[in-house]
């Protein structure tokens, strides 16, 4: 069967691992039996993605990235150079009943370079965390979270870009209303 997606040959890639057609692995990436990586994302150099890791489709992960079992990725993420992702809330070298703590990034989500997300929160959808935060509870769509701990401190664009005080993008003029404290697009 010949594959639609393209591995770098310095890179390891899991013949159980599902990989979507114009995707590309590049040097030295890992990806680990059973994970499921969608159509058209690119892998970048020094990846890992350990077992039964679930990305979507049109995703980005930039170089030294780790996204460990127990994380979930939905479609058109962007992860930046050497952020990660923790997957137990009590490590222990010496405990063998840990467990897996599950993270889930929504669509659209960004996360800047060397951010660290704590296990068990949920990042929304086209929301932003600033390079170097550390995510330690659940971010809600359209935030704009830095720190450490990451606090919100504003609202951004589907593009990408910050909302005014108004709500409306700074770039594309593009408008949003707050319902339910939540940001929704008008």
């Amino acid at each position: 069967m010949e594959k639609n997606y393209f591995v770098h040959h310095t890179a390891e890639v899991s013949e159980k691992a599902i990989i979507g057609s114009n995707t590309k692995i590049w040097n030295l990436a890992q990806v680990r039996e059973n994970a499921q990586i969608g159509e058209n994302c690119i892998i970048s150099k020094n990846v890992y993605i350990d077992t039964e890791v679930i990305i979507g489709s049109n995703v980005k992960i930039q170089n030294n990235v780790n996204v460990y079992h127990g994380v979930v990725i939905e479609d058109d993420v962007f992860l930046g150079p050497s952020m990660t992702f923790t997957n137990d809330l009590y490590p222990r070298a010496f405990n063998k009943d840990w467990k897996i703590t599950n993270t889930l990034v929504k669509k659209g989500a960004s996360i800047g370079a060397n951010a660290t997300i704590v296990c068990g929160v949920t990042i929304g959808e086209y929301s932003m965390v600033g390079s170097g935060s550390v995510v330690t509870k659940d971010v809600e769509p359209y935030s704009l979270v830095v720190g450490n701990p990451a606090k919100k401190i504003g609202y951004v664009c589907k593009c990408g870009y910050k909302l005014d005080e108004s709500l409306k993008c700074i770039d594309c003029d593009k408008c949003y209303i707050k319902e339910k404290n939540i940001i929704k697009e008008v």
